[in-house]
């Protein structure tokens, strides 16, 4: 049986889907493994085990303050691993303690998560723009023994809420020299102290308690195993081989700017490590500073929000838009959709072709559209692994079209990220593909999705147990989602099970498919559907900033205040087409008949967001009431 220490092996044919058919329609898809369960060890193993392997090889890149990389070989990494592993130890930190992490996506988090596995002890991430009640919250349930934070802000927080918190005995910071203080502290521990820790790790052992952001309520620690990630980093890897391969002209990299506090982000630092695939960390996601990270790094591939790639077409569709060029640009657009959409695998799997005409078209705008996008990604990218929500088929199919072929996946914290992911020989545009190799997904009699397989979590944490509590005794997780299948495994989500609005007339409505299009739109920030025991269906809008002050300048209306913009006529007009377009999906019990543009942004600091930008549905509800209450009262639509 494989060892944490054995490289996955490589890439098999895709495995067949077993699916299983009750009258008619498919119920339950099980996707058999690409990698064998890892049987003893634990991810603290990866860096030594790596370095003995290739210890010339660069694992990292740290970007320097005049804006180059400077490489991290694997031989460096294990070392300094095994160095703040000792200073861990030296600060009596026992095995099985935990670790809580506070700080944006950068090298010392990767550094300090490998290397309090190799000390033994289970790690606490929490997101860096934490509120103190949510990090005093996570401190206690976890009952952290000690915490590193990014700088001197976020240790005054967690220190104004050290009398709620007996177990928490240190605290440092890594602005002010956390790393160097571990590395001097842990030279009097024996090296052989490290290596006994680690031989103390198994498959079964808990690696870390990710707290779900929550809509609604208290976050729950989900507890993930070692062996949750190996099953979930091994089979994903071999899945997306062509993803993490290297090629001579362009070794595999990828740049990680989303909170490593998220289930998503750390799981792939784990496959890249395992895969000896150069990682740099980017601390911002503002536009700005993040395109210039990717412009110097240059990644062959991404892990990104749809946010993410919603902004990078909106930016060059108002770029286009400022030089006069919009037509051209739509043009473009619609050319690379169809590009897209034509060269998708047939039902069946075969390749595609697009007509001359088309492929002709296409390479017209190749220098003038599509190399420009790419561009504004480093300029290198092929491929983008996509998740957190939905992207639409049309921007999947726009990016496949420009060059960048886009893989979307479905999971949760639960299931130590993807759970489904969108197969390279057969993407389908509008799905979030099949089942991970070793995963099974079954629908229920509701409709909602159950998750089967090694990465599905151990329990939630029970702090007065000290320990996980398993969710259910046949293996299988209720997600809380609903969706279906199509005939040859490929999931649709649907929408969220507590998320579902029910007319007064009765009438069952899915939010999700029409915040998806209307997000779409460049001068949509956020959206949510609203209707719960309503005669009819109604949405509230924000605007996007950066798009908003665009239109403004290019109608000449920058003299007019925000709340003159939301009652602007020719605005409205813009967010009509927008919510008439996105009617088309729905029956007309199901379309949004009014709409009100609001003059405030959502966002995680005001409670209308989570950390990972998912919206708290009761909060919007709560504060937006008034406005609600102002679109019933008006008369109503015509046929409600």
């Amino acid at each position: 049986m494989p060892t944490a220490s054995e490289t996955p092996p490589g890439r098999p044919p895709d495995p067949r889907p077993e699916l299983t058919v009750v009258d008619g329609t498919v119920r339950e898809v099980f996707v058999p493994a690409l990698a064998p369960p890892v049987r003893s060890g634990s991810l603290a193993d990866l860096p030594y085990e790596t370095a003995r392997a290739d210890p010339a090889a660069v694992l990292f890149s740290r970007r320097r303050p005049d804006g180059t990389w400077a490489d991290i070989t694997a031989a460096a990494f294990a070392a300094q691993v095994h160095s703040v592993a000792k200073g861990l130890i030296a600060q009596g930190l026992r095995p099985g303690d935990r670790l809580a992490l506070m700080s944006r996506t950068r090298y010392e988090w990767t550094l300090l998560d490998f290397a309090a596995w190799a000390a033994g002890l289970v790690t606490v991430p929490l997101y860096p723009t934490s509120s103190a009640y949510q990090v005093r919250w996570i401190l206690q349930d976890s009952g952290a023994a000690a915490c590193v934070v990014e700088d001197t802000a976020q240790a005054r927080l967690v220190s104004t809420e050290r009398r709620q918190l007996p177990a928490l005995g240190q605290l440092w910071v890594l602005d002010t020299g956390a790393v160097d203080q571990l590395r001097a502290a842990g030279a009097r521990v024996a090296d052989e102290t490290v290596t006994a820790r680690r031989g103390l790790l198994t498959p079964q052992t808990l690696a870390t308690l990710v707290h779900t952001s929550g809509t609604t309520g208290r976050p729950k620690g989900c507890a993930l195993t070692h062996g949750n990630f190996f099953a979930e980093v091994d089979n994903a890897v071999a899945l997306l081989d062509p993803v993490f391969r290297s090629v001579r002209e362009a070794p595999a990299s990828t740049l990680l700017f989303l909170p490593l506090a998220h289930v998503f982000g750390r799981m792939v630092a784990i496959a890249c490590l395992r895969a000896r695939v150069r990682v740099g960390h980017a601390p911002s996601v503002e536009s700005d500073e993040l395109l210039a990270d990717l412009a110097s790094f240059r990644p062959t591939f991404l892990l990104a929000l749809p946010y993410v790639l919603e902004k990078v077409f909106h930016t060059a569709r108002a770029t286009a838009e400022r030089t006069g060029r919009a037509a051209s640009f739509d043009r473009a657009a619609r050319i690379a959709e169809r590009y897209g959409r034509m060269t998708a695998p047939g039902p069946g799997g075969e390749a595609r072709r697009p007509p001359l005409g088309l492929r002709a078209a296409r390479a017209l705008y190749e220098p003038l559209v599509y190399r420009r996008v790419r561009a504004a990604l480093g300029g290198r990218v092929r491929h983008v692994i996509s998740g957190g929500s939905p992207l639409g088929a049309r921007l999947a199919e726009f990016y496949a079209g420009a060059g960048i072929e886009v893989y979307e996946g479905y999971g949760l914290t639960e299931t130590t990220a993807a759970a489904t992911v969108t197969p390279l020989a057969g993407p389908r545009p509008g799905t979030v593909g099949r089942p991970l190799p070793g995963t099974a997904v079954r629908i229920a009699a509701d409709g909602e999705i159950w998750l089967r397989g090694g990465h599905v979590f151990a329990g939630y944490w029970d702090a007065q147990r000290g320990a996980a509590v398993p969710h259910t005794d046949d293996g299988w997780f209720p997600t809380g989602d609903l969706g279906t299948l199509d005939d040859d495994g490929h999931l649709r989500i649907t929408g969220r099970k507590k998320d579902i609005i029910v007319t007064s007339a009765g009438k069952n409505v899915a939010p999700a498919p029409l915040e998806d299009w209307l997000r779409a739109h460049p001068l949509v920030g956020r959206c949510m559907v609203v209707g719960e025991g309503r005669p009819y269906v109604t949405a509230l809008v924000t605007l996007d900033h950066e798009a908003l002050l665009h239109w403004r300048r290019m109608r000449h209306k920058d003299h007019l205040a925000l709340w003159e913009l939301a009652r602007d006529e020719d605005l409205l007009a813009v967010v009509q087409r927008a919510v008439d377009d996105a009617n088309r999906l729905v029956s007309r019990a199901e379309s949004i008949r009014a709409f009100r543009v609001l003059t405030t942004e959502w966002s995680e600091a005001d409670g209308h967001l989570t950390p990972s930008l998912k919206l708290r549905r009761r909060a919007v509800l709560r504060d937006f009431a008034r406005e609600i209450d102002a679109m019933y009262a008006e008369r109503p639509p015509p046929g409600t």
